[in-house]
């Protein structure tokens, strides 16, 4: 299948003075059709939050979601009980299941929180709600391909209800790496926060996101210093 890509100023754009969004995908008031999904992957925010501010409470319901601060710290708020801070390092997880109810907040009164929103379909329904978050250093994603989130029975990595990997790297200059599909039939959406790379010969630039299907591994080149995350995802679930 003729590879997506997604260049970073084609994406759903909302402002909302206290939340400043770019949607990969159909969100809110952002409607493409072409754009409602990757596979199971549903939802793919890039958020900037401003200080002492956030989303309150509010449900959801048979949604894995993953959070990915990329800046600032963010407190974290459920009907669980749950209150915990993320910041830059940490990746946090909830598998809504029959329903969660949380809020999400910048902790802080004189700085900018922003961070990834990632919603993906999951293979089980209404199961128990859940929550997990995990750190993991510079040094554990310099120059290779970590997996950050897995499916569950994963014990390295967070785990999450579906067949789906999350892999982030911080990439030196002219490093080359091969990632192996790790499902047959799953596909790639490959998503560069930071640099500039090649991936099986298509450039992508700060933000650009580029959906690969019917591939059995990516070619990866950093042409500069690059932050990179993969989201690899059933295409059919």
């Amino acid at each position: 299948m003729t590879p997506s890509l997604h260049k970073s100023t084609t994406r759903g754009h909302a402002n909302h003075g206290w939340l400043d969004s770019w949607h990969s995908f159909s969100f809110a008031d952002y409607y493409d059709p072409a754009r409602m999904n990757f596979g199971a992957l549903r939802v793919l925010n890039d958020d900037v939050v401003a200080p002492g501010m956030g989303f309150g409470m509010h449900p959801h319901q048979n949604m894995e979601i993953i959070s990915i601060p990329l800046e600032g710290e963010l407190v974290h708020k459920d009907n669980m009980g749950t209150r915990q801070v993320i910041k830059q390092g940490d990746v946090q997880v909830m598998s809504a299941g029959i329903g969660i109810t949380h809020s999400e907040k910048n902790m802080n009164q004189d700085s900018l929180v922003k961070f990834l929103q990632i919603w993906i379909i999951p293979n089980k329904q209404n199961v128990l709600p859940r929550y997990a978050q995990k750190s993991f250093s510079t040094d554990e994603l310099r120059n290779k391909l970590l997996a950050i989130v897995a499916p569950m029975g994963d014990k390295e990595s967070l785990q999450i209800y579906q067949d789906a990997w999350l892999s982030m790297g911080k990439l030196d200059q002219d490093i080359e790496l091969i990632y192996e599909i790790k499902k047959n039939g799953n596909g790639v959406y490959a998503f560069l926060l930071e640099g500039d790379v090649t991936i099986n010969n298509i450039v992508l630039n700060r933000r650009d996101g580029l959906g690969l299907t019917e591939v059995d591994s990516l070619n990866i080149k950093a042409n500069v210093a690059s932050d990179l995350l993969l989201i690899e995802v059933p295409m059919e679930w």
